[in-house]
């Protein structure tokens, strides 16, 4: 399989798991296969999603990549302006942590840090959410330098350094997935190099005997997020089977599939997305004039993303 159709399998079955999880969200296990027993799920949209429409998972992240095509590089204020002007355009969903920061009026390299100070938690998964652009971006650059990217971006948005850590874990899992690996058999090196503070909470969530039913926070924390995704991708055998089996497990069901999308993609690639679910596939871009990117601009911007070769 060449790099392209994992880079476009890792962008679009982000987005695809996101506007398939959407009507799902907050419902109880079993609702997805519930609706589709024969096991053929459908853009159905509801909940407020029109079917095929993407939610804040994906458009933050055409927000992060976009700003990296158009600064030539990270430059994080610039990310910050989008995502202030993106919020303050009343999208029709956005997390509360998310929205505090981003409406506090506070600088950029401030919010998030004074949030944090205040409130003590800020570990939810939406800097998870929104990652896989960026680690398109950022994956010809290698290990370190992947990571270093997740976290500052993260940051951004949430306080708690396990956010940024997980995020960065999810970078490095797809950089060794476009590369041609298995993601899976990345899992020690990337926590290697988590902050050692981490590290071990980390390892719980992501090691092969941990299963959702073990988490112990919701899954719009950032742990069982990427710990659900990881398992979803370990437990099945191809990409349809696991963004089922993440939005199965009920509660947060969009970011949760939103991020098996974005690894399940790199692994299988695009070829593996049914055009079922890339044929309805909408991403409104709410304070961008009204500009909605469909399947194609998505894989467009993937390309884009990997063929840019700026790191700073």
């Amino acid at each position: 399989m060449e790099r392209s159709e994992r880079v476009s399998g890792a962008v679009v079955g982000s987005a695809v798991g996101d506007a398939l999880g959407a009507p799902f969200e907050f419902g109880l296990p079993g609702v997805f296969a519930g609706r589709f027993p024969d096991g053929v799920g459908e853009m159905c949209g509801g909940g407020g999603w029109d079917p095929g429409e993407a939610t804040d998972d994906t458009q933050m992240a055409v927000l992060v990549g976009e700003s990296l095509l158009e600064c030539g590089g990270l430059e994080l204020p610039d990310i910050f302006r989008r995502f202030r002007r993106w919020a303050a355009s009343e999208p029709k969903d956005i997390g509360l942590q998310t929205e505090d920061v981003l409406t506090s009026g506070e600088a950029w390299d401030l919010a998030a840090a004074l949030h944090f100070q205040v409130n003590g938690r800020a570990a939810g998964n939406g800097s998870l959410m929104r990652a896989t652009t960026s680690a398109v971006h950022f994956a010809r650059a290698g290990r370190e330098a992947t990571m270093d990217a997740a976290r500052r971006i993260a940051a951004l948005t949430h306080g708690d350094r396990a956010a940024w850590e997980g995020t960065a874990v999810f970078h490095e899992l797809v950089r060794h997935a476009l590369d041609g690996g298995d993601p899976l058999a990345a899992l020690p090196g990337a926590l290697a190099a988590v902050h050692p503070d981490h590290r071990e909470r980390w390892a719980a969530v992501l090691d092969p005997g941990w299963h959702p039913d073990l988490a112990t926070e919701f899954n719009g924390a950032v742990w069982p997020c990427l710990g659900s995704a990881v398992w979803a991708l370990r437990s099945t055998a191809g990409f349809e089977a696991a963004l089922g089996a993440a939005i199965d497990l009920g509660g947060d069901t969009d970011t949760v599939a939103a991020v098996t999308g974005g690894l399940a993609g790199a692994v299988y690639g695009i070829g593996a997305v049914p055009a079922r679910w890339t044929a309805p596939l909408h991403v409104p871009l709410p304070g961008s004039g009204g500009r909605v990117l469909d399947a194609p601009g998505l894989v467009a911007l993937a390309h884009r993303l990997d063929g840019m070769h700026s790191y700073s």
